[in-house]
């Protein structure tokens, strides 16, 4: 059985690098086909696997899992032969990213799935938002008509899932850094789950991170109104990754 969602690049261009997207608290494969589509447009191989399942006592086991999925999903990505097409690049959102950055930061990931960077979107923080409806999860979640619809429209997207919680062990895992990949955070400036501070500590205290900060996006960043021009930043750092670090566009005069 298939365990993730594959989205292909253009026929016949050259594979730029694997993406592989990490879904959070109640969401589906089917939640990230948009972005799926939008980023292998850009000749990045892109795979979708399950939200993970958390232990929020212990989650050492449930991110053993994560990443053996991760594995197996990284593998045969490459154009043309078996192996993994470079640069790897988790993109994760809400627990998915908290777990992802717990992963990273506990370090000995196998070869077969290793990032050579992170992309964590819309990481929760330690409070919590009671959504008493489902209109009041989604208006949480996104401003977006068609995202609101793609939820409401899965029957596998588990309602108030945003209001279980993520656990401490994982959250302190994933705020306390320790991964010395490239990593970019992504937030919305409207996301009543994030905690801003505690991003910008982690952030600053990484050796290579930035912050970006989504205007008026709210907790689903990555699929908000604003998602054409956070697909423009996922592109933008992951060609930036290809090319160690160094941007490919410099501003030199701009008058905005």
């Amino acid at each position: 059985m298939t365990e993730y969602t594959d989205h292909l690049g253009p026929q016949g261009l050259r594979t730029r690098g694997t993406v592989l997207v990490v879904p959070g608290r109640g969401e589906t494969r089917a939640t990230y086909a948009r972005l799926g589509r939008r980023l292998a447009a850009d000749a990045y191989r892109v795979r979708v696997v399950d939200a993970p399942a958390l232990d929020t006592a212990d989650p050492g086991t449930s991110l053993t899992l994560l990443g053996e999925r991760l594995a197996v999903a990284a593998e045969g990505t490459a154009t043309g032969a078996g192996g993994v097409a470079r640069p790897l690049v988790v993109v994760a959102a809400d627990s998915g990213a908290a777990a992802a950055a717990a992963l990273a930061a506990r370090g000995g990931a196998p070869d077969a799935w290793g990032p050579d960077a992170l992309v964590l979107a819309g990481v929760p923080g330690r409070g919590a938002v009671s959504a008493a409806t489902w209109e009041d999860e989604l208006d949480v979640r996104t401003s977006c008509p068609a995202h609101r619809g793609t939820l409401s429209e899965d029957g596998g997207v588990r309602r108030g899932a945003l209001d279980e919680p993520v656990g401490e062990a994982l959250l302190a895992a994933a705020y306390g850094g320790g991964t010395d990949v490239p990593a970019l955070f992504l937030v919305g400036d409207a996301d009543p789950l994030a905690d801003r501070e505690a991003l910008a500590r982690t952030a600053s205290s990484l050796p290579r991170a930035r912050l970006s900060v989504v205007n008026g996006a709210h907790h689903d960043v990555l699929n908000d109104l604003q998602h054409r021009s956070v697909a423009a930043e996922i592109v933008t750092f992951l060609e930036t990754v290809r090319n160690e670090l160094v941007p490919v566009v410099t501003v030199d005069s701009s008058a905005w």
